[in-house]
């Protein structure tokens, strides 16, 4: 069989989505190696990084969801990871904060799958890697433009089929 010599769409997206599947249970098992389940070391992460946040910011942060959320916030409040105060600009949110342990914890972790992710990727040069970067930046960016449109088109046509 004779491969053609420009490589095609659905083949492109079928290798970005092995290397994505493969490389994420890599990460995730950076972070099990850790003792954190991904969703907590997302919320510790997020913390570490942006400071004290509502549960609504790390989840837009970190794109989980709601229940969730919530639970790891439960875990690590129990762990003493993570403190809640009640927010002073709206009384049905609860800030949370990461305690001396926590910030730790976080940094330790964050610092050893950082070192885990740079060996996955030292298999391409530098080069490669911000070209890399680019594209699937340009790539994302395209689609999740694309995808607004779509949903908006969707909105429309819903709300004319509802009048």
């Amino acid at each position: 069989m004779k491969r053609s010599a420009r490589i095609k769409a659905p083949r492109l997206w079928l290798v970005i989505t092995k290397s994505y599947r493969v490389l994420s249970l890599l990460a995730e098992q950076s972070i099990a190696n850790a003792g954190l389940c991904l969703t907590d070391f997302a919320a510790l992460e997020a913390l570490l990084h942006k400071g004290p946040l509502t549960i609504s910011q790390i989840q837009e942060k970190v794109l989980l969801a709601s229940g969730s959320m919530t639970a790891a916030v439960d875990r690590l409040e129990r762990l003493g990871l993570i403190i809640r105060t009640s927010s002073p600009s709206d009384r049905r949110a609860w800030v949370l904060e990461l305690t001396p342990e926590g910030k730790r914890l976080a940094a330790s972790c964050f610092e050893k799958h950082a070192r885990d992710l740079e060996a996955l990727m030292a298999a391409l040069s530098e080069k490669e890697i911000e070209q890399l970067y680019g594209s699937l930046k340009k790539l994302g960016l395209l689609a999740a433009e694309k995808l607004g449109r779509q949903r908006t088109k969707f909105r429309r046509s819903k709300e004319l089929t509802t009048k």
